[in-house]
């Protein structure tokens, strides 16, 4: 009799498998419901144009095979490295001079004293205003890879993106220190570096602002290393930034209000000193979709120039 009952259970369970198996072959599956937490990029490229408080005044193309990094010198001079090349131009886009450089050059900087710098993978190259070579030291680490840096009163500060730090050098390549890592007890929460973008500047009171871009933050520290002010927008709306990792790039107006740049969404945005958003420089809609690297600079008169490595173009934004 339990012989009997046991295979009557077996027979019952094999046709309800086989009525569920015809189901889900024969019968039209419902439709899958729209993610209600994926965002709409075409909608969210599209910006009121009463935002929008620039207009590009100037551009003009770069003869080179690639273009990364970008800086204003003395005299308001453009300088723009790339695959293995270094341009000067003057602030009408005119080419005053080029020489070759050691690797692609990925990001640059000219310091107050003159000397250009550049970061090229694991290595910095410092030279002097006429192009020669000065000196030379690597950022040890085997994942070091150096996105921004910038030098001041013979310090060199290195964003480190393989590394996910700062380093603090002296220009003769002495290591000082690292400034930016995980210390809770200081308020300091540890740099979240997804990609290669890792920027960092001086501001107006030569403190040093790095950006923080998986936590969509700007973060100052001073000449010891503390951490002395922050500020943070997570949002894909235009008053903030989303993504993985934005702002991508930044660069700061005279009255210390911030300049961003984007990837994902290739916006150029005005914040406060505050963070709070002040206003577009430039749309998605004025970019090729998919263009990232915008590196930013801003000039004596608050120019705002653009390096766009898709296009291979300095693009010069001003006021209305």
């Amino acid at each position: 009799m339990k012989n009997k009952l046991g295979l009557i259970f077996s027979v019952v369970i094999l046709l309800l498998l086989v009525g569920l198996i015809a189901g889900d072959l024969f019968f039209e599956k419902p439709k899958s419901q729209k993610n209600i937490y994926e965002y709409d990029l075409d909608k969210l490229r599209q910006v009121d144009s009463s935002l929008i408080a620039y207009k590009e005044t100037t551009s003009f193309k770069i003869d080179g095979e690639a273009v990364y990094g970008l800086a204003i010198g003395n005299e308001d001079n453009i300088y723009v490295s790339g695959r293995n090349k270094l341009w000067i131009f003057n602030p009408k886009g005119e080419l005053q001079s080029s020489m070759k450089v050691r690797g692609d050059a990925h990001c640059l900087n000219v310091s107050e004293s003159g000397n250009i710098l550049l970061g090229v993978g694991n290595r910095v190259d410092i030279r002097k205003p006429d192009g020669g070579l000065n000196n030379s030291f690597l950022v040890k680490g085997k994942n070091a890879y150096i996105s921004s840096l910038v030098e001041k009163e013979g310090i060199v500060y290195v964003a480190d993106a393989g590394q996910k730090i700062v380093h603090e050098y002296s220009v003769d390549g002495k290591k000082v220190k690292d400034i930016g890592g995980k210390n809770l007890e200081k308020g300091i929460r540890g740099f979240v570096v997804p990609s290669p973008y890792f920027d960092l500047m001086l501001g107006r009171q030569g403190e040093l602002w790095v950006v923080n871009p998986g936590r969509h933050a700007l973060e100052a520290y001073n000449s010891k290393g503390d951490l002395i002010s922050t500020w943070e927008r997570t949002s894909m709306q235009v008053d903030g930034f989303g993504g993985c990792c934005n702002p991508s790039h930044v660069a700061m107006l005279s009255d210390g209000s911030f300049v961003t740049s984007e990837k994902g969404l290739e916006r150029i945005k005005v914040h406060l000193p505050s963070g709070d958003f002040k206003s577009v420089v430039a749309a998605p809609s004025q970019f090729d979709a998919g263009t990232t690297g915008l590196d930013l600079a801003v000039d004596s008169n608050d120019r705002i120039v653009v390096l766009d490595p898709l296009r291979k173009m300095v693009r010069i934004f001003e006021l209305k």
